[in-house]
């Protein structure tokens, strides 16, 4: 019997969206047949494969209107979800590009033997299973599943629960593309679904939180398949007494808050230096206020609602700790239920580094800011965290931000700007700590993980006889 998950639109609150979770025969059964096809696809020139994704690309943009509909029912945000489609568009041309360098063999003549050279060149790893969050539903569903497809695997996407509608629109443009449809299948569900996929692919890419993420990689390890992961972060922001708080407070406004905070690269920590640290909360302050004024209005806000309600949860509970140990908010700060559940940009002082606000994943709108007293306590402060995901830095001159960035634990810092990871993906970088696990999802490394490597020695000159391992005296 199907299983019959339920989905809440977090503009009205109401639970009127079901769905059929697919079964694990009915996931063995596709998954069978991404593997069937597999080879065939592999063994495409890299040209065919990059026209597929291009037919793809046309298949999303004439179905654009239906996509974009569904993801703003799905997260309650109609700007950042045609963006998502934007941003899904511009990354297969951007994989296609990669690929082109990443998937060509590599010769070297061999140090140990001069007649031999080594031929090294990437097989596809056959199936990936692909496991993506709420947050960024579409675009996330594909950050792994587009070079994967380059590289010559087939994809099983498992987008989540939270957030299902928009891939009944993306799996029509699926068969809607030639030559696709055997290699990409798309099908929410749970943790029960997400569980069914781990045991029967051949590696598994997820985006999520660390405690689900150490659930996938238990199981990957059982399943001994490779486990690539994006998880959570606490990411801080260090602006230096020469900073331009003017500046500085424009971007971590938006840093922290743009998509209501729910990325992991958003900024969730502030340190400023004690000298300019009132007129940094008064400016920053003054912004919030002005960005919340039309924060609960879907026609034209700034800030959306909370797309999962548990998250309000944790916001408001973070929020009540500090408050009962001292903290001050200053603005927002407070829940509101207007159907979908919504809160302003959240400034607050007064915290400590151990309270909870300061140390775990809040996902929300919330710029708790502490001052510092030199360098050394800062740069402290910023790596006193589980998390590595990301960082940004404030000073006068890049020199002096870049020697306090290379100090910090995280695999992406962003120079007299905040969260430009989110925007420019060329780089490969590392998650640090908790933040995650594998080779980096960006630049060639995000394709190039899922190849496994095979090397050809070819020997041009004599064999070595037996002799040649005779003992001498």
């Amino acid at each position: 019997m199907a299983r019959i998950l339920t989905a809440r639109n977090p503009l009205t609150g109401a639970s009127d969206y079901s769905f059929a979770a697919p079964s694990a025969d009915e996931m063995a059964a596709d998954i069978a047949t991404l593997r069937a096809r597999q080879p065939a696809w592999a063994a495409l020139p890299l040209a065919e494969r990059a026209a597929t994704l291009r037919r793809f690309a046309e298949a999303i943009r004439e179905r654009r209107p239906a996509i974009e509909a569904a993801l703003a029912a799905d997260t309650g945000r109609r700007a950042i979800a045609a963006s998502e489609v934007d941003g899904v568009l511009a990354s297969i041309e951007r994989w296609i590009a990669v690929a082109g360098e990443a998937l060509l063999p590599s010769r070297r003549p061999a140090q140990a033997l001069q007649n031999v050279e080594l031929i090294s060149e990437g097989d596809p790893i056959p199936v990936i299973g692909a496991i993506s969050p709420w947050n960024f539903p579409l675009l996330l569903a594909f950050v792994d599943a587009l070079p994967a497809l380059i590289a010559g695997c087939s994809v099983y996407i498992k987008p989540s629960e939270v957030t299902p509608r928009f891939a009944v629109a993306i799996a029509e443009a699926i068969e809607a593309t030639q030559n696709l449809s055997g290699v990409l299948r798309i099908r929410p569900g749970d943790g029960e679904t997400g569980a069914n996929l781990v045991e029967q692919v051949d590696a598994v890419a997820f985006t999520g939180s660390v405690a689900t993420g150490r659930k996938v990689a238990t199981a990957a390890a059982a399943a001994f398949i490779p486990a690539f992961l994006e998880l959570g972060g606490k990411d801080p922001a260090l602006v230096l007494e020469s900073a331009d708080i003017d500046r500085a407070t424009t971007a971590l406004l938006r840093a922290s808050t743009v998509a209501t905070g729910q990325a992991c690269q958003s900024i969730e920590r502030i340190y400023v230096a004690a000298p300019i640290f009132d007129a940094f909360v008064g400016m920053l302050k003054e912004k919030a206020i002005n960005a919340s004024l039309t924060c609960d209005d879907p026609a034209n806000g700034i800030i959306g609602p909370l797309i999962f309600s548990r998250q309000a949860e944790i916001i408001a509970a973070q929020l009540a700790d500090a408050v009962s140990k001292g903290a001050r908010i200053h603005c927002g700060g407070e829940i509101i239920e207007r159907g979908g559940l919504w809160i302003a940009p959240t400034v607050v002082t007064g915290v400590a580094s151990t309270m909870a606000i300061m140390t775990e994943e809040t996902f929300g709108p919330i710029m708790p800011v502490l001052p510092f007293s030199d360098i050394e306590e800062a740069i402290r402060l910023a790596n006193d965290s589980v998390y590595g995901l990301s960082a940004s830095v404030f000073a006068d001159t890049e020199d002096e931000a870049l020697a306090v960035a290379r100090r910090l634990e995280a695999g992406g810092v962003s120079i007299n700007d905040a969260g430009l990871t989110s925007f420019v993906f060329e780089a490969e970088k590392s998650a640090y700590k908790l933040s995650g696990m594998g080779p980096s999802r960006m630049g060639p490394n995000g394709l190039s993980r899922f190849l496994r490597r095979k090397a050809y020695y070819v020997n041009r000159g004599a064999v070595m006889p037996l002799s040649a391992f005779g003992e001498r005296g």
